[in-house]
């Protein structure tokens, strides 16, 4: 009887351990990797409803703009989240024939709109002659400024150009002569800003407020977030964009609460999007 009851005992905790086990085989882990602000703190509010859809979001943080796609390559995160879709795309062509850096987005989350930060001058009609404007070292990005400086009426770019597409070389009215200097690291920018550097430095809203500025109210120009291409995307390899957990996680980050979340936190300086 003694027996029969240490065998009865020992199959249910391997009833137990089975099904542990079963549990953990069954959550699966979605590796994310993200810009520290505004997204890795956006993800955080996901991380929570995620969970209970059996999905553990881990997040991986990033400084730069370079590794999280090294790492997405070498799949050592399963996603990022921190570019927009001309930067990727500007990736992919300097990738081209590479396999490993077949990305696609699957969802845009927000929009930053950029802004120019002067400690000199009050707008951009009022920077001086051959005034020198610090930007970030991305071809990408150099349409999306020099659009800014053309509404403000200070450049004018070449008719038909777009906005994605235009470069400093496509400037051709300048009457300041201003400098457009693209060749800093964007987490450096801030810096460069607080040292009065140049006289006006275009900053990245995520290393703006990851720095202590406020993007709405600190800087002397802001893009409109109305058709804006620049959307902040979750990008992917190909063959996971239809994935249940790429899916699930984009659905809740466009779902009200997390929108609300940006809404209420970032105050303007990052717009969510549903696309």
């Amino acid at each position: 009887m003694m027996m029969k009851k240490q065998i009865m005992m020992m199959l249910a905790f391997a009833s137990l351990t089975a099904l542990a086990s079963f549990g953990a085989v069954a959550e699966t882990k979605l590796v994310v990797g993200a810009s520290n602000v505004p997204h890795a703190e956006i993800l955080e509010q996901a991380k929570p409803i995620l969970a209970k859809e059996g999905i553990d979001l881990v997040i991986k943080p990033f400084q730069d703009y370079i590794l999280p796609n090294t790492a997405l390559a070498s799949h050592d995160i399963d996603a990022n989240y921190f570019q927009h879709v001309p930067y990727l795309n500007s990736v992919l062509k300097d990738h081209a024939g590479d396999k490993s850096y077949d990305f696609v987005s699957a969802g845009a989350i927000h929009i930053e709109p950029i802004g120019i930060y002067s400690k000199k001058y009050k707008s951009l009609k009022d920077l001086p002659d051959n005034g020198k404007i610090i930007m970030r070292d991305a071809v990408a990005e150099e349409g999306r400024i020099l659009s800014i400086f053309e509404k403000a009426g200070v450049i004018k770019l070449k008719p038909g150009v777009s906005k994605v597409d235009a470069r400093i070389t496509d400037v051709v009215e300048n009457p300041k002569h201003l400098k457009f200097l693209a060749n800093v690291e964007g987490a450096l920018l801030p810096q460069m800003y607080n040292n009065d550097e140049g006289d006006a430095v275009v900053i990245n809203a995520n290393y703006a407020i990851d720095a202590g500025l406020n993007p709405t109210k600190d800087p002397i120009a802001v893009e409109s977030g109305e058709n804006n291409p620049y959307a902040n995307i979750i990008t992917v390899h190909k063959a996971d964009v239809n994935k249940p957990e790429i899916v699930a996680l984009v659905k809740v980050l466009h779902s009200q609460a997390i929108q609300d979340f940006i809404r209420q936190k970032y105050q303007g300086a990052v717009i969510p999007v549903n696309q």
